[in-house]
């Protein structure tokens, strides 16, 4: 994808890093107490001061390839904002309310509950934000082995399309008919929500390589490739050796695959009702 020196997203929330780098801070009466202990051991009360504000200021410092990947997201983001500013303004004759993104390490705190590096990319309708571990980048690469710089920005784009999905009121009514329904059937509901999201990344793709000629060779083949890599079927063979239908909430391979490409091949939000 070609992406270097574009527009990069301001709606970004970066999280990295925060607290104190598993450092130990005091403060008040803690401080206060060390002092004291290093005056009577003859020590320098100064140099326990400067030690501690430099504790409180150090923050992790990004590698090169973790400053790169974070500066692609919010590329991405930024192309997923043209996008769909302008086909709401046209399609649908409404305003597009971009969200923020959120860049964290570790675990994060959102309005949905806290949240994990292992839960992977999610999206949050009750703050409208999006949350990523970086650390994903690399898993796409070396769990699912779906490499690519335009692998991710489908990740990106297919959360993009829950909040889609939210400000269109999708969303709000699949939580509604969730509620007091099977087990089964929430699943099911779960599946055309997701397949939707696969559906509307497909789009984005189609008009962000249509305003700005983004796309290089492969690139959507490896977006195909993710998605193929995280449908529930391949996931659930691989985790416990066999396939369970009921269990799926994010749809198969082979759903998630066709939803994508049915968006980028035809632009049409119209297409894209994964519900009938």
């Amino acid at each position: 994808m070609r992406w270097l020196g574009r527009r990069a997203s301001d709606n970004v929330d970066d999280r990295r890093g925060g607290g104190m780098g598993g450092k130990i801070a005091l403060g008040g009466v803690g401080t206060l107490i060390v002092i004291v202990l290093t005056l009577v051991m003859g020590g320098n009360p100064s140099d326990v001061i400067n030690a501690i504000s430099t504790q409180q200021t150090e923050q992790p410092v990004d590698t090169a390839a973790q400053s790169e990947q974070a500066q692609f997201v919010k590329v991405v983001l930024g192309d997923t904002e043209d996008v769909w500013n302008k086909l709401f303004e046209e399609k649908l004759n409404r305003k597009y309310q971009e969200p923020t993104l959120v860049l964290f390490s570790g675990s994060v705190e959102s309005a949905c509950g806290s949240a994990s590096a292992s839960t992977g990319p999610f999206y949050c309708p009750l703050d409208q934000k999006l949350y990523i571990d970086l650390t994903f980048y690399d898993e796409l690469k070396q769990r699912f082995n779906a490499p690519g710089d335009f692998a991710m920005a489908y990740v990106v784009a297919h959360e993009v399309g829950h909040h889609v999905q939210k400000l269109l009121g999708t969303s709000d009514k699949v939580r509604q008919l969730q509620s007091g329904a099977s087990q089964k059937e929430i699943n099911e509901l779960s599946v055309k929500l997701e397949l939707q999201a696969d559906f509307y990344a497909g789009v984005w793709a189609h008009y962000d390589q249509k305003m700005k000629d983004v796309l290089e060779p492969g690139d959507i083949e490896e977006a195909l490739n993710a998605a193929n890599a995280i449908g529930d079927d391949r996931l659930q063979k691989e985790a416990n050796g066999r396939i369970v239908p009921d269990a799926f909430t994010h749809g198969t391979s082979e759903q998630r695959m066709y939803w994508f490409k049915k968006g980028y091949e035809t632009g049409d939000i119209a297409q894209g009702n994964t519900f009938e």
